[in-house]
């Protein structure tokens, strides 16, 4: 009865507990694991030790073993988005997120240097392709260049 239940409402979770830390993820848009770190890093002031990584998560996702200092930082940001406070794009929220940038270090550098690159590059292409075609020739042929073509006395 519980697959079907799961089946027809996938965001349905019999843990409150558990439902309670899906939630905050996904308001924060991370995932559940990721709100265990911030939860961690939250309450003990420190990065989860690696440790401790496996066991904490296998505990929660086959055991259904929310720790305590989890369900009060879901409460938590549960209770931030009720307010009407919660802006998950801070980046104190998305710190365990190797793909989550707001800027690019250096970006503006970066974007400058290739730009003038850029510029280099195509103003010395049409340099150089001047350079070879300064001397003119026929369009028909045998494709006479402008020196053939001089008449000589």
């Amino acid at each position: 009865m519980t697959l079907l239940k799961t089946l027809i409402q996938p965001d349905h979770d019999e843990n409150q507990e558990r439902a309670e830390v899906a939630d905050a993820a996904n308001l924060l848009q991370v995932g559940e694991f990721q709100l265990l770190q911030l939860a961690f890093h939250d309450w003990h002031e420190r990065d989860m030790p690696q440790a401790m990584v496996d066991p904490i998560f296998t505990r929660y996702m086959f055991h259904n073993d929310v720790p305590f200092w989890a369900r009060q930082y879901a409460r938590k940001i549960l209770e931030i988005d009720k307010r009407g406070e919660l802006d998950d794009n801070q980046p104190h929220y998305h710190r365990y997120d190797a793909e989550y940038r707001t800027h690019v270090p250096g970006g503006a550098k970066k974007f400058i240097w290739a730009a003038m690159i850029l510029v280099v590059a195509i103003f010395g292409s049409i340099l150089l392709a001047d350079g070879i075609t300064s001397r003119g020739g026929s369009i028909f042929p045998p494709y006479f260049d402008s020196e053939d073509m001089k008449r000589k006395p």
